[in-house]
């Protein structure tokens, strides 16, 4: 071996030492202070009064935003609000809507977010009535893809532009782990959020060199009336008793329990802050392991 190479050699072991050493250091600091801090941005949740959309809400409160809340119940509405967090000064507040009546809808939200900032918007609401196929008509689709598709579309088309001005934007959009996986009784869900997913793969490459990402979260069963009213209905329809159906439904989870909430919330409050910019077009299952498929 050259003698005069050691030394060298010796000097390039100590740089990468103490360079790596400092990276490490720095990595460690980061996740120790890393905060999701959404002060100053202004969020917009649909179905926000209860379930996952109340989690998502609250979080987001939690993280600094100020939130607008949607659903069709003023009462609920008020409660839900009262519910926010204001530790970072915050100014909330909510529209009463149906999404189910998709003209009115349009025509209130046309006029409520006129000339409104907002940064962050979460679709979500709640999911059509169970029935298989045959089950279902033509009519009833239609009400579907008003409900689950149009007014996804319509709230995002209509808060775009400003995203696009100010550079910044997170849309995210609640759908199922069934997109995936369908399931027999439930094929209005199956079918329009499918289309969400798709839809929403295509606007993130449009959006994306305005800053903006467009993300689709695959929910598995969680903890709320939504699923409690799946359940009993499946009951209704087989005679099989409501406990063992929930448990059975719970134990084909890895997880063997059904998830809270705040745990969705915490998933949506990432993908809506600025650590997640490069997180966009996605679709991300949060099931505990239930998915069999990749």
């Amino acid at each position: 071996m050259n003698n005069e190479f050691i030394p060298h050699f010796s000097w390039v072991l100590v740089f990468d030492f103490f360079n790596s050493k400092f990276i490490l250091e720095n990595l460690i600091l980061n996740c120790i202070t890393m905060k999701i801090d959404l002060k100053g941005y202004k969020a917009v949740v649909g179905g926000a009064t209860r379930g996952l959309g109340l989690a998502t809400a609250q979080q987001l409160a939690a993280c600094g935003a100020s939130v607008t809340l949607l659903a069709r119940n003023k009462e609920k509405l008020e409660f839900a609000k009262s519910t926010l967090s204001v530790s970072s000064g915050q100014e909330h507040n909510y529209l009463d809507v149906d999404f189910a009546d998709f003209d009115s809808f349009k025509t209130l939200t046309n006029q409520f977010f006129a000339g409104k900032e907002v940064d962050i918007l979460v679709n979500n609401t709640n999911g059509p009535a169970a029935g298989s196929v045959v089950q279902k008509s033509t009519e009833d689709y239609q009400e579907a893809f008003d409900l689950l598709f149009k007014t996804y579309h319509h709230l995002s088309h209509l808060l775009l532009d400003g995203m696009k001005e100010r550079g910044y934007g997170r849309i995210l959009n609640v759908s199922s782990v069934t997109v995936k996986e369908p399931l027999p009784n439930l094929i209005l869900s199956n079918t329009m959020r499918t289309a969400v997913v798709s839809w929403a793969k295509s606007l993130s490459k449009e959006a994306a060199p305005s800053g903006i990402t467009v993300n689709t979260v695959l929910t598995g069963s969680f903890e709320t009336e939504r699923i409690e009213s799946l359940i009993k209905s499946q009951s209704k329809e087989t005679g099989e008793d409501f406990d063992d159906l929930l448990h059975q439904k719970q134990q084909a989870i890895p997880a063997k329990r059904f998830g809270k909430p705040e745990e969705y919330g915490y998933l949506m409050a990432f993908l809506a802050s600025p650590f997640a910019a490069y997180i966009n077009g996605a679709s991300i299952p949060i099931d505990g392991g239930a998915l069999n498929c990749l």
